[in-house]
This record gives structure tokens, sequence and C-alpha cells, in this order.
């Protein structure tokens, strides 16, 4: 979810910036208008969207992460004990304490907005009290004693009755353009979005703009009817007073008055700077390659409580039922989250890979899920489906590593417990091993996982549209010593 977010307010920023840049000054108001009320929503959409085939355009040794392929673990020495005899009431139990303080957090401030909206809404109900001065299907006109206020929410007009008659005309010629084009719905539009969004910046600054953009509407349909000098002269020789409420159109919005003025001064754009708005096209292709090539680092997410899930697997082995395949799988993930759970001593932080030469050669490395016929451990060749070839290298590879791994490293090194060891390969065009690292708490652990590795026999490569290619694979080892207990 914190990607998401992240992706979708640096998506918000990137077409507000283009805003600013090039199409803040120019004159085309309605498709400004349209383009503040379609882009915050091609934010929020465009996180959910990947192409495969756009994953393919950038540089894999870019996104080394995504062309690499994790094989299961390679457990050396039995798998550690305290992965299966944990009892499943210490997940109940921790399951029961957690708090998620993000989610108190946004609650708390989506209630807050609904708090500060209502109080808004106290605000212009207060003004809907107040004589009518007409009233019929398409507009209301509601006169406020002892103002000057000229405003519009939907198709309510209010007009101050301090104001004079040819004030109150040319005031209800502007306020009919907000009441026509529906302008009240675009500023609840972004009131909504503030709601759930309130923790983003972006969307105030996109209710600000829009609602300057109203009022640049509104001036260039009255001064068709009228002379601009005259128009501005009202603006600028009329006292105002402003409610304080961000879902309604002013007429006489003080910050707004010098941009209208000098907008209305402003010669119309010329035809030709609507290719400005193209731009938004390499934008957008930018923005769904960025999305395309990045991992989701959520994690594995249950739809159901671990608890849950080990009561019914229980069940299950007590009516005597033998799991599946998917079963067993889902069980030992449980037991590896409670098992990062328990308190136990951390292993030491392992040092990153450093980039080799060989590393740099990897243009050709294409993402694991859209290969067209994976690598080929020997002993593997008469499967037909990807499935099951990645399934039998698995076998084969974790069978190799266990018989060639030298155990006798655990004495010499005197080590005892857990230690996991990250290797990292890639087979090439050609089905060689090739680019080997590891890591690991111990030089020596390294050295090792690299030499078994290195060892691996030749494959046959990969291929993708009838060409051979290079896949990087990552192994994680985890060498059990003694009993973990």
């Amino acid at each position: 979810m914190l990607q998401y977010i992240i992706q979708a307010v640096l998506f918000q920023l990137g077409f507000l910036l283009m805003y600013e840049l090039l199409l803040k000054k120019e004159t085309f108001f309605n498709i400004n208008r349209l383009y503040l009320l379609v882009t915050p929503l091609v934010s929020l959409l465009l996180p959910l969207l990947k192409i495969e085939s756009l994953s393919t355009l950038v540089p894999a040794d870019s996104i080394s992460e995504i062309s690499q392929v994790l094989l299961p673990e390679v457990y050396i020495g039995g798998e550690p004990e305290n992965i299966r005899q944990l009892p499943a009431v210490n997940v109940v139990q921790e399951q029961g304490l957690q708090i998620n303080w993000w989610l108190v957090t946004y609650v708390a401030g989506v209630i807050l907005s609904l708090i500060l909206l209502l109080k808004k809404y106290q605000n212009l109900n207060h003004l809907f009290r107040f004589r009518r001065i007409s009233e019929d299907k398409e507009l209301r006109i509601i006169e406020v004693p002892n103002s000057k206020i000229a405003c519009t929410f939907y198709k309510t007009v209010f007009l101050g009755d301090k104001l004079s008659e040819a004030e109150k005309q040319q005031i209800l010629s502007h306020e009919l353009v907000h009441v026509k084009q529906k302008h009240s719905l675009d500023l609840v539009f972004f009131e909504a979005l503030k709601i759930i969004f309130w923790f983003n910046p972006l969307v105030y600054i996109y209710q600000s703009r829009i609602a300057t953009l109203h009022e640049f509407i509104a001036d260039a349909n009255v001064v068709k009817t009228t002379t601009k000098r005259s128009y501005y002269e009202q603006l600028l020789n009329t006292a105002f007073n402003t409610q304080n409420i961000s879902f309604i159109n002013q007429f006489f919005n003080h910050s707004l008055i010098k941009k209208r003025i000098i907008m209305l001064q402003k010669s119309r754009s010329k035809t030709i700077a609507k290719f400005k708005y193209l731009f938004v096209l390499p934008l957008l292709f930018m923005m769904l390659t960025y999305v395309s090539c990045s991992e989701n680092k959520e994690g594995i997410e249950k739809d159901e409580p671990i608890y849950q899930q080990l009561t019914e697997i229980k069940l299950a082995v007590q009516e005597g039922k033998e799991l599946s395949l998917e079963e067993k799988e889902e069980l030992f993930e449980i037991m590896k989250v409670v098992m990062d759970n328990e308190d136990r001593p951390t292993p030491p932080p392992l040092p990153p890979f450093e980039k080799s030469e060989a590393s740099k050669d990897n243009s050709n490395a294409i993402p694991f899920g859209v290969i067209e016929e994976v690598p080929v451990f020997e002993g593997c060749e008469d499967l037909s489906s990807n499935e099951e070839r990645k399934k039998c290298m698995s076998n084969k590879i974790s069978q190799f590593v266990n018989r060639n791994f030298n155990t006798g490293l655990g004495k010499e090194l005197n080590l005892s417990g857990i230690h996991r060891v990250i290797a990292q390969f890639r087979i090439n065009d050609t089905g060689q091993i090739v680019d080997v690292k590891a890591r690991a708490s111990r030089p020596e652990l390294e050295a090792e996982a690299i030499r078994v590795i290195s060892e691996l026999p030749e494959m046959q490569p990969g291929k993708q549209d009838g060409e051979n290619i290079s896949v990087m694979y990552s192994l994680p080892i985890v060498f059990q010593v003694g009993s973990s207990e």
C-alpha cells in the first residue's frame, strides 16, 4: 500500500508540474479544467497497471530485482527444528496484540477531515436560511442581509443586499456561468479526495488551481457581453465580503482578483499552443514504464488470519486427510512468519552485492515471468511446460547443493545454529553459470557457496522469440549446524 501511495503522489506531482510549467498560462480554460479533473484520477489508476511488454524496454541491470528468479531455500543439515516445533497458540497471542498504528492515524485523519467538511457545510447551510429573491428549476437566488457577498453553490447564487443593482446584474451574469457549467461539482469532487487522501498536499493544490480556473472561465464568458475595462474596474472598486468555504465559487476572492485581471488582459492563446497537451503522452509512457518495472515489495498477504489458517490445517490432519502440495507450502509460509516473529538472535546483516564487470554485460536478460522457454537443468529436458521445468530445476539445484556443500565448515569455524547464505548467479545465453556472487555472515561461507554454484552443470539456456537469453537467479541457502534450540 505504501508503494502505491508513493507512486500515486509522484504521478500527481508530475502532472501538476506539467500544468504549472506548460499549461497554466494558456487561455484554453475548459481543456485545462478537464486536465485538472482527469489527472488526479489517472494518477490513482496508473500504479495498478502493469504492462509486461514495457518492462523489457528497461536495461536489466537497472532493474536487476525484476530479472532475478528467487529459488526456494536450500536446507543443509536439515530444516531448522524451531520451525517445526513452534506451537500454534503463540501465533494467536501475537496476532491479538498487534495494533496497526498507521491505520489508526489514517482513520483519525479521515474523521478530522469529515468534521471540517461538516463545519463548512454548516456555514453554507446558514446562508440558505435567508430570503429567496427568485427560484426556478435552473436557478435560485438568495439575498444575504447586511453583506456584499457574491458566491455560488451548485444552482444557488448568494448576493449581498448592499450590492447595487448594476453590480448585482454584472455579478449574476458571472455566477450564472458557474451554475450552468456545474463548477461546484468539481470542488465537491476535490473535497471528497481531501477526505480520502487528507495527507496528500497535492490534492489541496489541485482544488486551488481548479477554483482559479472557474473564475477565468466565468470572466471569459462575461466579457463577451461587456467591455473588459468596465468589468475589471468593478473588480477593483467593489468592496467585498467572503465566506471561507472551499467548495463554493466566490466572485470577490481577494487572492484571485489580481490573477483574474491579468488573465482578462491576456491575448487568447494561439491554436498551435494546444500541441503542448501532447506532452502528456510521453509523461504517461514514462509513468507506465516505471510502474511496469517496479516490483511489489509488500510481501505475501494472507486473506485470513494466520491462526485461522492453522486451525483449518489442524482439523484436516485430525480428520485423517492428507495435505495437498498447496497446503504444505501454505503451512511452510506460516511457519516462516512465526519464526521471523520469534524472539531470537538476529543474524548479522549481509553486505550488499558488488556489481562485477560480468553483471554489467546483462543487456539481454529479461524478466523471468515473460520468458517463453526457461533454462533447462540436465535431466529436465523431457518436461513440456515452463512450470514443470522450473520445479524440476529447483529440485535438482537443491539436491546438487546438498550433495556438494562442505558441511564440515560448521565444525571448522565453530559455528552453531542457523546461518543464511544468499547466492546469486546467471545462466547466460550459452547455458553457462556465470557472475556468481554470495552474501553471508562469514567469508568462508560465501566462498563455499560460490564454489558449489560454480560447479553446477551447463544447462540449456532460456529462449525468447527464438533467441537465447540470460536469466539471473537468487538462491537462499540455510545452513543448520547442530541444534537450533
